[in-house]
C-alpha cells in the first residue's frame, strides 16, 4: 500500500507527493512552495518525469490556495504533461484533479467537472483510490456550490462513508462540512450545527487545522443565523482567522472575512459589515475568485442599502450580481440575490424579468 493509500486516523496530504511526502497537511502554503520549486528543479535536472510531475502538483496546489492562479494554472499542466511523458495515470489524475479545483475555485464550472471527471476515470484505472475519492468529491463539492443538493447530496454521502472506512480523517471532515453547509442552506440548522461540530471535533483529533478552521466558520455561521449569539460567532472565527493566517491560507481567510461580515449585517451592525465586505471583496479580486467576490459584492450592497443608498442604484447593482451568478452557475447564490431584492424592496430589477417569466420563456 502507497503512502497515500494507507488508512490513519491523523490527517496526511495526499497531493504531496515524491519528495515532499514528508510534508505536514499543516505546513504553510509559502513553505510548501519554496520546497516544491526546489525539489521540482531537481527532478527536471534529473530528467524524473515522475517526480517532475509530483512536485509540480505541490506548486500547483500552493499557488491556487495562495491565490496566484495564473502560476496554479500553468503549474497543474506542467505536472500533467510530465506524468503523461511518464506514462504514469495516478500522477495524471492527480495534475487533473488541481487543474479541476482551480477551475471551480476561478468560477469555470463546466470546465471544472470535465478535468474532475477525468481525473475519477484515470485514478480509477490506474488503481489510486484517494484521487479518485478527491475528484469525486471534487465533482459533488462543484454541484454543491452550483445548488443542485438532490444531485449531489446522495455522493456526499456515499463519500462520506467511503472515507470513514478507509479512515482518511481529511476527507471525512471535507464531507461533513459539505453535508452540512447543504442542511444549512436548506434551513436544517440543527442538523447543520451538529456536522459541523463533528467535523470540528474529527479535525482537531486528526490535527487537521486547515478543516478545523472551515468547521469553526460553518459553526460561526449556524449559531449566528440560528441563534442571533454575535459574540460566539466572531469569537470562533477569529479562531479560524489565526490558523488561516499561519498557513496562509488565502482563500479560506477571505471567506472567513466574509463570514464575519455575514454575522455583523445580521446583527444590524452596518458600518462594520460594509468595511469588512470591502476586505474580503478586495481579497477575492486579488485572487480572481469570482464566486467569493460575487457572494462579497452582494453582501456590501446590501450593507449599504442598509446604510441608505438611493434604492435605484441598489436594484441596478443587484441586477449585474444575478446576471453574474447566472452565468457562473451558482443557483442557491442567485435565490440570495432574488431575497435580498425582497429584503430592501428594491424590485423588480431593471433589466430582468421576474422569475415566473423567465420560467415559462425557458
Amino acid at each position: 500500500m502507497t503512502q497515500r493509500n494507507r488508512p490513519t486516523d491523523k490527517a496526511f496530504a495526499p497531493e504531496y507527493q515524491g519528495a515532499l511526502g514528508s510534508l505536514s497537511v499543516n505546513s504553510s502554503l509559502t513553505e510548501v512552495l519554496a520546497k516544491g520549486v526546489e525539489e521540482l528543479r531537481a527532478a527536471e535536472r534529473a530528467g524524473e518525469q515522475s517526480e517532475m510531475a509530483r512536485c509540480g502538483l505541490a506548486v500547483a496546489e500552493a499557488c491556487r490556495r495562495l491565490g496566484r492562479v495564473a502560476e496554479a494554472d500553468a503549474a497543474w499542466k506542467s505536472s500533467y504533461r510530465a506524468a503523461r511523458s511518464a506514462e504514469d495515470l495516478g500522477a495524471m489524475a492527480w495534475a487533473l484533479w488541481s487543474g479541476g479545483t482551480l477551475a471551480r475555485q476561478r468560477g469555470s464550472l463546466a470546465l471544472a467537472y470535465r478535468l474532475l471527471g477525468l481525473a475519477a476515470e484515470l485514478g480509477e484505472r490506474g488503481g489510486d483510490v484517494v484521487v479518485r475519492g478527491y475528484s469525486l468529491a471534487g465533482l459533488a463539492e462543484t454541484g454543491r456550490i452550483q445548488g443542485d443538493y438532490q444531485a449531489v447530496g446522495e455522493l456526499h454521502e456515499r463519500l462520506l462513508a467511503e472515507a470513514r472506512k478507509r479512515g482518511e480523517a481529511r476527507h471525512t471532515v471535507w464531507a461533513l462540512e459539505g453535508i452540512a453547509q447543504m442542511h444549512r442552506n436548506t434551513g436544517s440548522y440543527d442538523k447543520a450545527l451538529a456536522l459541523f461540530e463533528e467535523a470540528a471535533v474529527t479535525a482537531g483529533r486528526a490535527d487537521d487545522w486547515r478543516g478545523r478552521a472551515w468547521a469553526l466558520r460553518g459553526i460561526a455561521d449556524v449559531v449566528s443565523v440560528r441563534d442571533g449569539d454575535v459574540e460566539r460567532a466572531l469569537v470562533l472565527l477569529s479562531e479560524a482567522e489565526a490558523v488561516c493566517r499561519e498557513m496562509k491560507l488565502s482563500s479560506a481567510l477571505a471567506y472567513n472575512h466574509k463570514m464575519r461580515a455575514n454575522v455583523q449585517y445580521r446583527a444590524g451592525q452596518y458600518v462594520q459589515a460594509r468595511d469588512t465586505y470591502e476586505l474580503a471583496l478586495g481579497e477575492f479580486e486579488e485572487m480572481n475568485e469570482p464566486r467569493g467576490a460575487a457572494l462579497s459584492r452582494l453582501g456590501l450592497t446590501k450593507s449599504l442599502a442598509r446604510l441608505g443608498r438611493n434604492p435605484a442604484e441598489t436594484a441596478v447593482e443587484l441586477a449585474g450580481l444575478r446576471r453574474t451568478l447566472d452565468r457562473i452557475g451558482l443557483r442557491h447564490a442567485r435565490d440570495m440575490v432574488d431575497k435580498a431584492v425582497a429584503e430592501l424592496g428594491v424590485g423588480p430589477l431593471p433589466g430582468l424579468a421576474p422569475r415566473a417569466e423567465e420560467a415559462a420563456a425557458r
